[in-house]
């Protein structure tokens, strides 16, 4: 019948809308990690200047206004240069830019300072992961993805699923066993 990872995979593809956490038998070799609470260690007022400017940033960059977005989140950086997260919105804001360099630069820097843990970590990697695979560096993504998951992104497992070869495999057969049923006039 499968290994308990390939039913995992069956059932991901056959049922795309369930929930991918909630899907028996996944093993991703560890728990998902527990929240870390990452901004308790800074000074209250200047982590609410900081998240004010993040937002303002965010806020820009919905809008287009890329230069804002920037300038906002290196404000950020500059109030409190210790903290992820604004490491992670800035890469985004790079990104869209067209500076792939510059966002990976950011997405090492956010990663490194959440040592690997909690939602700025997350985030770093399963950004990390989608520039790698842009680029065609599969193994580098599936790695990024894979610490993703682990610390509990069901958007990093879902990515898992679409790099593996046997589930590409598997949509494709089962796309053209659809095409063959829908062109013989069979009901679904």
């Amino acid at each position: 019948m499968g290994t308990p990872n390939d039913q995992a995979v069956l059932q991901a593809i056959f049922n795309p809308d369930t929930p991918f956490g909630d899907v028996a038998g996944l093993d991703l070799g560890e728990e998902a990690e527990e929240e870390v609470d990452e901004d308790g260690i800074f000074p209250r007022e200047q982590l609410e200047q900081s998240k004010a400017l993040e937002l303002q940033g965010v806020m820009a960059a919905e809008a287009g206004d890329l230069s804002t977005a920037l300038e906002r989140f290196g404000q950020a950086i500059c109030l409190l240069p210790e903290r992820a997260s604004a490491y992670n919105n800035r890469a985004q804001a790079r990104r869209l830019q067209g500076d792939v360099a510059g966002a990976l630069e950011d997405l090492e820097r956010a990663v490194a300072l959440s040592g690997g843990r909690g939602r700025a970590a997350r985030q770093g990697f399963v950004q990390r992961g989608l520039l790698a695979r842009l680029q065609g560096r599969h193994d580098d993504a599936r790695r990024d993805f894979e610490r993703a998951a682990r610390l509990g992104s069901p958007f990093a497992r879902r990515q898992l699923v679409l790099l593996n070869p046997y589930a590409a495999l598997c949509n494709r057969m089962l796309a053209d066993m659809m095409r063959q049923l829908r062109g013989t006039g069979n009901p679904l």
